[in-house]
Formats: structure tokens, sequence, C-alpha cells
């Protein structure tokens, strides 16, 4: 058996289909929906993530906004701009990318974004919304997630789902999504991590695996039962002479060990990706009618 793939550009596309009618709607009533983006420093990666989110915002038709300061930038210097983002009502949303320069802190940073424009769902008021099943917005990765399920037909209801890891912004967030009550959740989860004991005595349980724990190939296929589907939301570079760049890049799954073992399967690159973004814009959208007093 090799695994079914799903790939991140095709759920991404189909929901993009549908954002595009939802702008037009807006735009017809007087609103074009407006995302900022804040970069504070010169990491490469941001950069490159930060410039493709300026780019889908142009490709949807939608306002962008991208904002870079220098490395020296102060805590309050960047509390300023963020005040000046919440009271700008042509930006329904916006976010500080992270990570920040290890002199400022990213808590009061994102705590000072207000939760109406926080389209990251990394504000304490939107996290808590969404563990009480009631969100304003859902965390772009993990919703992402999610809509790789819904839309690949994927069962959800009663199945098992480990989440291998316990990042905010991914591991924690997963898991209360797929307990929620709805479509795409009502699952049993559980949560492994560094410090589980025996952790693939739990992998191996798993009717849907999603793996978020930031080592190369770390599951690997004796770790995943038959007909399992597997969710690789891991992105190392590693080096590989055989590559023109020198290294590529693979996910947190042994990916052609596992695709022999899985029923479906996302590959890195290629899988979970393409959804960051999407969710993205997906969360701004809505900012943008909750704003304009159109409900959705």
């Amino acid at each position: 058996m090799t695994a079914k793939l799903i790939l991140g550009k095709d759920v991404s596309e189909e929901i993009y289909a549908e954002l595009r009618q939802r702008i037009e709607a807006l735009k017809a009533a007087g609103t074009l929906p407006g995302l900022a983006v804040v970069l504070v420093g010169d990491d490469p990666a941001s950069h490159v993530y930060v410039r493709k989110k300026g780019e889908m915002c142009e490709a949807l038709g939608m306002r962008s906004k991208t904002i870079i300061m220098p490395e020296a930038t102060t805590q309050d210097e960047l509390l300023a701009v963020i005040a000046d983002l919440n009271a700008d009502p042509e930006i329904h949303g916006f976010l500080v990318q992270l990570p920040l320069p290890h002199h400022i802190d990213a808590d009061a940073v994102i705590n000072a974004v207000a939760p109406e424009k926080d389209v990251d769902c990394f504000h304490p008021y939107n996290v808590g919304r969404m563990l009480a099943g009631i969100p304003d917005f859902m965390p772009a990765t993990p919703a992402g997630v999610q809509q790789m399920l819904i839309r690949s037909g994927v069962e959800t209801v009663g199945k098992h789902v480990v989440v291998v890891g316990r990042s905010n912004i991914v591991g924690k967030p997963m898991a209360a999504i797929m307990m929620q009550r709805g479509a795409g959740a009502d699952a049993t989860v559980t949560v492994v991590h560094s410090k589980t004991e025996d952790l693939a005595a739990y992998t191996r349980q798993a009717d849907i695996l999603v793996v978020a724990i930031g080592r190369p190939r770390f599951v690997t296929a004796d770790m995943v039962k038959d007909g399992a589907v597997v969710i690789d939301v891991g992105t190392n570079r590693i080096e590989d002479p055989t590559h023109p760049k020198g290294s590529r890049l693979v996910g947190d799954v042994d990916f052609d060990a596992v695709k022999e073992k899985a029923s479906m399967i996302t590959p890195v690159p290629g899988g979970v990706g393409p959804m960051t973004i999407c969710m993205l814009m997906a969360n701004t959208v809505h900012a943008a009618e909750k704003a304009a007093g159109v409900s959705q």
C-alpha cells in the first residue's frame, strides 16, 4: 500500500476560491480587507515568509502592508507601531513575525495586539475563546491541518488523534481543535512530547497522527499503525550533497518509509506549508467581515 498524498496546494486553492467570493462581496459593500505584517530583524526565513504573505494578499485583491524594522528596534518602538496598527481602520488584521530579537519580550508584543485584529490567534483572549469552542480566529497552521482532513474526506469523529509536540503554535492548539464538537473534530486526543515515556507506543495507536516536534525524520515506519493518516507539520533543512543547493527540506516523518504504511500522508515540502498562509488570509477576511458587520 502506498499512501494517498494530501497536498496543501490543492486544498488551499479550494479555500482561496471561496475567499475570493467573500472578498468581492466585501468590496461591493465598500470594505477592502487589509493585512499588515511587522518584521523586526534580518532572519532570512522570516523575510521569505513575509514576502509570500504580501504576494498572496495581492493575488487575492486585498490590501497589504509590510513594516520592516531594524534588529536594534526597541520594544517601545515596536509597541508604538502596534498601537498605530490597532488604530488603523484600513488594517483589519496584522501580525508581528516571530521570532523576535532576544531583547524584545514576545509575550508583551503578543498581548499588545488588539484581539479583534489578532489574525495569528496568539493573544490569550483568542486562545481562550478557541479552547472554549467559541473562536473568533483559529491558529493558522492547526486550522490548516483541520481543513486538510475535512476536505480530504478523513473521518475524525471518534477517531484517535495523536499529536506529537506541545508547542503553543501547533501542538497545543491542534489538540484543542480536534477535541471540540463539530466538523473535522469530535476526536479522542492524545498529546505526546519529548518527555513522554515510550512515545512510539502512543503513536502506534493513532488513527490520525499529527507530527510537529521539529526533529527531521523522527517518526519512522515502525511508529505508525497500518492505514493511519499521517500529517507532517515539520520543516527541517538537512545537508544533501546531491541537491543543487547542498541541502533540502524534510519533515518530522520518514516520508519514504511511512508512505508505504499510511493510508494518507502529507509530503514536505508541499503538504501543510501552503495552508498556513491560506488560513491567515481566511482569518483576515473574517476580521474584515466582522469590522464591516457582515456575518459569515
